[in-house]
């Protein structure tokens, strides 16, 4: 099984060989011009949760307290800022397992896998549900490691909550990535705070001990 440690070098490994191909650094982006990317991301993150892949765009501008004009200037089309926000929550995501894998090695596992959960669940997994579904020529390098540091990272985690009793054996990585995601897109006709739906993960995390 590859390590979450693995994972990073093999990230890091990417990251320094496509810098050394690009040549000389590009022009740092200015402080204002990076507050806007990130808006925009954060904005797009939400609002794919609510709408789908097809949430409007002048609703990210608005969300994001910018211009349609700031938008396209920062992501030319739909799919690049798809993109942008699929690359964001899956870095992030796989940045927490990372961290709650190394915690379970010499600590409580359970609560680390608690942790993870309930940081996905702020991270708006559910996102990801239907972006850029399809469209192979989309899925960067970039992309493609950091998918690949999360699922080791989680793997890593979930293995030792079952090796100290904490997790039933049955319970796969997509079950649990499953139920985040589903946990963070709303219901048709239904409000639920975020404090429910924490309230609902517990119970679900509850239910994951191994009772054998």
């Amino acid at each position: 099984m590859t390590t979450a440690t693995e994972a990073i070098e093999t990230a890091g490994r990417t990251a320094r060989t496509e810098e050394a191909a690009g040549g000389s650094k590009p022009h740092r982006p200015r402080a204002d011009a990076v507050r806007n990317r990130e808006r925009i991301v954060a904005a797009a993150r939400d609002a794919f949760v609510e709408y789908g892949p097809e949430a409007p765009l002048d609703e990210i501008a608005r969300r994001a307290g910018i211009g349609n004009a700031t938008l396209y200037r920062h992501f030319a089309d739909r799919h690049a800022l798809a993109h942008a926000v699929q690359l964001s929550v899956v870095t992030r995501t796989a940045d927490n397992a990372a961290a709650e894998a190394a915690n379970a090695a010499t600590g409580d596992a359970r609560a680390a896998l608690g942790r993870f959960a309930h940081a996905a669940v702020d991270e708006r997994v559910g996102a990801l549900c239907g972006l850029l579904v399809g469209r192979a020529e989309a899925r960067s390098a970039e992309l493609t490691v950091q998918k690949a540091r999360l699922e080791a990272a989680l793997d890593e985690l979930m293995a030792r909550a079952r090796s100290g009793g904490a997790l039933r054996a049955d319970v796969t990585r997509t079950d649990l990535m499953v139920v985040l995601s589903r946990l963070t897109r709303p219901l048709p006709g239904i409000d639920c705070p975020g404090d429910d739906i924490h309230r609902h993960l517990q119970l679900f995390l509850d239910g994951l001990t191994n009772q054998e």
